[in-house]
């Protein structure tokens, strides 16, 4: 099996944390793929962020020529779910779905800890549209940015803080907002004693049942075909 995992942000090394983490809970004979947008925001942060970042992903998945049965997008409450799921004929599975459908089935309600405030809104809004936020608590933030993340410590404790908000507001399960955190679940579940999902996992796994079950996206209704038409694409050029 094969599945393309594509970051948000044009930030290489993050694309490399998150193949890691997605290799890690990979099943043996399962390859993954990492894309990295050509252009776009350095990391996904605000509207204006999400809107670019959904068309330089969009783009890059259209670019790409290898073999692939599914793909995983590894953008916390980003745009471009929708248009990957016209745009392509494998399962598109977006982390922030795949984790609160795997929270829903480990408590009556979940939190979401993610990076800065400001990203809480379109976190809220996917969740919505996904049909998952009459679940959700609480979505927290660390006050960290997704370029802070490296630091393990700071980035453990500046969860710790926000999770305890989120149990307070009723959470039983914790998502981990941002797929630069793959790799503090097993960590931060133990201190916290209390399920903890991580959406990179969460998506690799799932990605993983939909190809084996041989299922795939509806094209009756809102994931129809795009409608042939004349469009015009960004060259790759980068801007500030």
């Amino acid at each position: 099996m094969r599945i393309v995992v594509t970051n948000c942000n044009t930030t290489r090394s993050m694309t490399e944390e998150i193949v890691r983490g997605a290799r890690a809970v990979a099943s043996p004979g399962t390859t993954i793929t990492g894309l990295t947008p050509a252009w776009g925001p350095e990391s996904a942060e605000g509207w204006l962020d999400s809107y670019l970042s959904a068309a330089a992903v969009l783009d890059t998945l259209r670019r790409y020529e290898g073999p692939y049965d599914a793909v995983v997008m590894a953008g916390f409450g980003e745009h471009g779910r929708e248009g990957a799921r016209e745009l392509l004929d494998v399962p598109v599975v977006d982390i922030t779905e795949a984790a609160a459908h795997l929270a829903c089935l480990l408590g009556r309600r979940y939190g979401v800890v993610t990076t800065l405030d400001r990203s809480r809104g379109q976190i809220e809004d996917s969740l919505h549209t996904a049909g998952l936020a009459a679940h959700c608590a609480a979505v927290e933030g660390t006050g960290l940015g997704v370029l802070d993340l490296g630091d393990e410590r700071r980035t453990t404790e500046a969860f710790l803080a926000a999770a305890q908000r989120a149990v307070a507001a009723g959470a039983e399960v914790l998502v981990l907002g941002c797929a630069g955190m793959t790799g503090l679940r097993t960590a931060l579940a133990r201190r916290l004693a209390m399920p903890v999902v991580d959406g990179v996992a969460a998506a690799v796994r799932l990605a993983e049942s939909l190809v084996a079950l041989e299922l795939n996206t509806s094209r009756t209704g809102g994931y129809a075909r795009p409608l042939p038409k004349r469009r015009t694409w960004p060259t790759g050029a980068t801007a500030g």
